[in-house]
């Protein structure tokens, strides 16, 4: 129970942070906590199970992949109760093998839009990203990337890091620097929190301006994202709920102005008619095509949806 609310704790307060990292994070979490459980029954393992999901579940409501780990590790049937504990260690460490060769054949299919010679601008700290662009420059690309710091967690000087040790050169702007460097920029690589049924991105707040940048400037717009960023309830016609964030990550001492009230949305959202291509691990496909993702690799069937639940059928 305490690994659960660890983990919990550190991806509220983004000690874990990145979709892809928060997903990875919640399945090793469930999987560690079926091993450790000491219940008689299978009934008493099906509600600790629930339990443990629904806390995980609580921590970040933008992000469907947490929703979508979520549902892969605790999606089992089972007669017995060491049935479903195997079910949801096996669960689990396939949902995080399959993340890792995800990220590496999202980077081996996204690097081929990536010319010798290109400057790339990416925003935030995306593994998938940064999986596109290392891609490239392991290939032999002489290519320069423009990170934008990504306020208010600053998560571009995570990515500033990264790039630096892999010897990439690497130039880091403000955000609001972005048009300004916009007709430098040959591609914008961003990652993605949430991709709905008709390819609209939920993304770290700012990536819509710089795709309406991007647009302005006819720059190409790519979002590389995991198949499980995409989010079936959308289908239902269901609204992505949009993180508020403390105000205190913006301005530490607010509690000494009386009048002021500070913002802090965590995400925007980008209309599909700003991205040219999603890079996935199944191809790269138009927004358009986002529907079928989620229909046949998602394979959630729509009344299982409807029911809201956070995790799947145990019997």
């Amino acid at each position: 129970m305490d690994q659960v609310l660890e983990t919990a704790e550190k991806i509220r307060s983004m000690q874990i942070r990145g979709a892809g990292r928060i997903a990875t994070a919640a399945a090793a979490s469930l999987r560690d906590f079926s091993l450790g459980l000491q219940v008689q029954s299978l009934e008493e393992f099906n509600s600790e199970i629930q339990w443990a999901a629904d806390v995980l579940f609580k921590t970040r409501p933008t992000a469907v992949s947490l929703s979508n780990a979520i549902r892969m590790v605790t999606k089992y049937q089972a007669s017995d109760l060491e049935s479903a504990r195997q079910a949801v260690i096996e669960n689990a460490d396939r949902f995080i093998k399959s993340s890792r060769k995800a990220v590496e054949r999202i980077g081996q299919i996204g690097s081929r839009r990536i010319r010798d010679g290109d400057t790339v601008l990416t925003h935030c700290n995306s593994r998938a990203a940064l999986s596109v662009i290392s891609t490239a420059h392991k290939a032999g690309k002489k290519i320069k990337v423009i990170a934008t710091e990504s306020r208010p967690r600053f998560q571009g000087i995570t990515t500033i890091g990264m790039l630096d040790k892999l010897g990439v050169e690497t130039e880091l702007i403000v955000d609001s620097a972005v048009r300004s460097v916009m007709n430098e920029v040959d591609l914008v690589v961003v990652g993605a929190d949430v991709i709905t049924a008709n390819g609209t991105l939920v993304n770290k707040i700012g990536t819509a301006q710089i795709a309406l940048s991007a647009r302005e400037a006819r720059t190409s717009f790519m979002v590389a994202a995991e198949t499980y960023k995409f989010s079936p309830k959308t289908i239902l016609g269901e609204l992505v709920t949009i993180e508020e964030r403390e105000p205190e990550e913006v301005l530490p001492d607010i509690s000494k102005y009386k009048h002021v009230k500070v913002r802090n949305p965590a995400f925007d959202v980008t209309p599909h008619q700003y991205i040219d291509l999603i890079c996935t691990e199944a191809g790269a496909i138009p927004p358009e095509m986002s529907y079928l993702i989620i229909r046949e690799r998602l394979g959630w069937e729509l009344e299982e949806e409807s029911l809201g639940e956070v995790s799947g059928s145990h019997q």
